[in-house]
């Protein structure tokens, strides 16, 4: 099955994981593609999350100043063009860029007048999240999502926490969603990835997020999966990164079919585009290999993650016409 040319909907990607070479060797002229490849990309197999987290920080350096991460910003817009994305939602956490001088303010600012750009010029929908990190403080987390309520009415739609879960708990960051919660900001969370249900149901205690970042170790435990049916809590499926995180021998061992049969709702994602080495179009050949995935299935996917995006009615009604569309031409 030929997916070229198919729309699509992207709800979990990260910015700094996404550069294309192109941009990187633009950024670092001295970078050479086997530096590149050796350095942005994870193996096919890491020890574990934090393994395969520590490729971020390459991507990470060189967003430093206002020009490094618009070029970033608009690169990863035309990697979506590319894959007919007509909706994506690119979540970063702006602390991580203020290495050089440029306030957590700037950083949204920029990133986010970039995002228009990029909008105009590619002509898809685009979104931001902005990521508190596990390992912050409480006090970075509270930085991090009044960022977001400074920044409402603009592209900034939503708060995430992301890191690694295995690591650190969520004490520091309960406050932060808390908050969110009171000022009606759409929350998601990377949860059940380095960790298993346990991870997933304390997210939903202390932070109770609309959908969950990953999410798939929901299978180990049922009452958790019909919990999350039940509430209509969108998991953010990212099959390749979840096989370079070691969590399953192979993709045939993993449960996103499963899920999928049990009627949750659930996307399928690339996570970070560069870190995984990843498009959406293979990631949807992958699961048709493996699962015999049909177009009706990649289609319910895609209408899931429309229906779970944190924008409003007005702006999903023509991206569900044009997804409907694409598909029924390719029927």
């Amino acid at each position: 099955m030929d997916f070229r040319g198919l729309p699509k909907i992207e709800l979990h990607l990260h910015l700094d994981c996404s550069l294309s070479y192109q941009v990187a060797s633009r950024i670092e002229p001295s970078l050479t593609l086997e530096q590149y490849r050796h350095n942005f990309t994870a193996p096919v197999r890491c020890h574990n999350l934090a393994d395969y987290l520590a490729r971020a920080e390459h991507g990470i350096r060189l967003m430093q100043s206002p020009q490094q991460l618009e070029w970033v910003t608009l690169d990863l817009m035309e990697q979506l063009k590319a894959e007919r994305v007509l909706y994506a939602e690119i979540r970063f956490a702006p602390l991580l860029h203020t290495r050089k001088g440029m306030t957590p303010e700037a950083v949204v600012s920029v990133v986010n007048d970039a995002l228009e750009k990029g909008i105009k010029a590619t002509g898809l929908e685009a979104r931001l999240i902005l990521c508190t990190l596990r390992h912050f403080s409480e006090s970075e987390s509270l930085q991090t999502i009044r960022l977001v309520e400074q920044f409402r009415g603009t592209h900034v739609v939503g708060f995430d926490i992301a890191g690694d879960e295995a690591a650190f708990p969520v004490a520091a960051h309960a406050s932060a969603f808390r908050y969110a919660r009171q000022q009606g900001i759409p929350c998601t969370s990377h949860a059940g990835e380095a960790r298993g249900a346990d991870s997933v149901w304390e997210v939903l205690q202390h932070f109770t997020p609309q959908r969950i970042g990953h999410g798939v170790r929901c299978s180990e435990d049922p009452k958790l999966v019909e919990h999350l049916k039940a509430g209509n809590i969108h998991l953010e499926v990212c099959p390749t990164s979840n096989l370079q995180t070691n969590m399953y021998e192979g993709l045939a061992g993993h449960p996103v079919d499963y899920l999928y049969r049990q009627g949750l709702s659930l996307s399928i994602n690339t996570d970070g585009r560069t870190i995984s080495n990843v498009t959406l179009e293979e990631e949807y050949t992958k699961l048709c290999a493996t699962f015999h995935w049909k177009k009706e299935q990649l289609l319910r996917c895609n209408l899931n993650a429309l229906e779970a995006a944190f924008v409003e009615n007005k702006v999903k009604e023509p991206i569900r016409m044009q997804l409907l569309a694409g598909y029924k031409e390719r029927s």
